[in-house]
Order: structure tokens, then C-alpha cells, then sequence
């Protein structure tokens, strides 16, 4: 096992790391609480990460059996990873409230930055061997 082959899975892990961090100050600055949310920020993160982990072995497995079909996994594991993403906000989209207005657009958020962050490593991934 070569450890230099899965250090993007190491700037995965960083970039959560500091979103988390900023997400946490965000909240506590706004003074957002979120204990009435059906998911907790905590949660959600531990879902998207394990789900961008899943993406980026898979694409690392790919690289190494044929580097010409990396984006075309991307595309297929990034819309697995949205098909389970609508499964789990199902029930935040049929709540009802002023915290669910924000649980959404929170989820919407968290979405957004996990496939910025996915996108922009498999654009290093690809760049690395042109």
C-alpha cells in the first residue's frame, strides 16, 4: 500500500476538519441552535465524510486500474452520493417550523461544500498525471 497514492483522502480529512471548525463558529456567532434540528451538524458531517471518503476510494481504486475513467466514476459516485443524500433529507423536507427553514438550507449548504471540496480534489488527482 502506497501512502502517497491516498493523500487526498488526508485533504479530505483536513478540509472537514477546518469546515467543521468554521460551521461550529458560524452557528455559535449566530446563535443558531441546533438541538431541535432531526439531524445534528455532527451527524451530517460524519455522513457527508464517510460518504466523500467512499467516493475518493473508489476513485482511487479506479486511478489505479485506468486512469481515462476517473471522471466518469466521479460522475457515477456523485450522483450514488445525491440519490442517498435525497434519502436522508426526506424527513427535513417534510418538516414544518422556522428551524426547518434553516436545517435546510444548512443541509443545502453542507451538500454544496462537500461536492466543492470533492471536485476540486479529483480536479488534482487528474492534473497530477498530465
Amino acid at each position: 500500500m502506497n501512502l502517497k497514492n491516498y493523500k487526498p483522502l488526508l485533504s479530505l480529512a483536513l478540509l472537514i476538519i477546518v469546515a467543521y471548525i468554521l460551521h461550529k463558529v458560524i452557528f455559535y456567532s449566530f446563535n443558531i441552535d441546533d438541538s431541535a434540528f432531526h439531524y445534528s451538524i455532527e451527524k451530517l458531517y460524519l455522513i457527508f465524510s464517510v460518504l466523500s471518503v467512499i467516493v475518493f476510494v473508489v476513485l482511487l481504486k479506479v486511478k489505479e486500474q485506468s486512469f481515462d475513467n476517473i471522471g466518469m466514476s466521479f460522475l457515477l459516485s456523485t450522483s450514488v452520493k445525491m440519490v442517498v443524500c435525497y434519502l436522508i433529507l426526506r424527513p427535513v423536507l417534510q418538516a414544518s417550523g422556522e428551524n426547518s427553514i434553516i436545517e435546510k438550507r444548512n443541509f443545502f449548504a453542507m451538500f454544496i461544500l462537500f461536492l466543492a471540496m470533492e471536485t476540486i480534489l479529483t480536479i488534482r488527482i487528474l492534473n497530477k498525471n498530465q
